[in-house]
């Protein structure tokens, strides 16, 4: 049989394992180190010393320090940015302005792929999890701003998109601005399938709405919004 062995890349031998010990009544906490072997299993066991708690601490601060440097900006905020909350569950809110994309629909639709004119949006995201709105203007937005549906399929009433099978690869090191570009590829670069409770986000039928605007020069009708009852104050939680 061949060994594979050096195919594998880096390999990495273990070294130390720590067990955790804690009392039924006090939670008091003892850690007990174990060196560990040329085979890999654990010998001379004895109380976790200062030393190996400091390199611990040390290795632990390394995989903090990824984490400190998600959603932090490379450089000067964006513009565009207009709210960020930094908790380890945190969120970014921006905004595009009206713009011409690639979008992608499945066969079934009727509608080709193409080129077509969109509405100013405004996104909320999570490192799991992206909001999609329309607005009908772009300028001077405030808490007050009202919101729209968002004129695409696979969206909920409330804004979040259905991803289906998109694969969502968000690192724990992830900059602002490439936190807002991953979000916005995985967005316009899926295929628009279906709408979600079989209900128009737009007046009208949304389907012969893409059909006109696809690979055309015409820009996207603003007074086809419809309003979702959102303001940006609403959805800042």
């Amino acid at each position: 049989m061949k060994d594979i062995t050096p195919d594998f890349g880096k390999l990495y031998h273990p070294v130390k394992a720590f067990v955790v010990y804690q009392e039924n009544t006090d939670k008091n906490i003892y850690v007990e180190s174990y060196d560990m072997d040329k085979n890999g299993y654990p010998v001379n066991a004895h109380p976790l010393s200062l030393r190996e708690s400091t390199t611990l601490a040390k290795s632990l601060d390394t995989a903090q320090e990824l984490k400190r440097n998600f959603l932090k900006p490379k450089g000067l905020l964006p513009k565009n940015v207009i709210y960020i909350n930094t908790d380890p569950n945190g969120f970014v809110i921006w905004f595009t302005p009206a713009q011409k994309v690639d979008l992608f629909f499945v066969e079934n639709l009727g509608i080709p792929n193409g080129k077509a004119s969109i509405p100013p949006l405004l996104w909320k995201a999570s490192k799991n999890a992206l909001w999609v709105y329309a607005m009908d203007f772009d300028k001077d937005i405030s808490e007050e701003t009202p919101l729209c549906h968002a004129p695409f399929f696979n969206l909920y009433k409330d804004g979040k998109v259905c991803m289906g099978t998109v694969k969502i690869n968000i690192e724990p090191d992830t900059h602002l601005e490439s936190f807002i570009e991953l979000w916005q590829k995985y967005f316009f670069k899926s295929y628009f399938s279906h709408l979600i409770e079989q209900k128009s986000p737009v007046k009208g039928n949304i389907i012969a709405l893409w059909q006109k605007l696809i690979n055309s020069k015409k820009q996207f009708p603003v007074k086809s919004l419809l309003k979702n009852g959102l303001t940006l104050q609403k959805i800042l939680a």
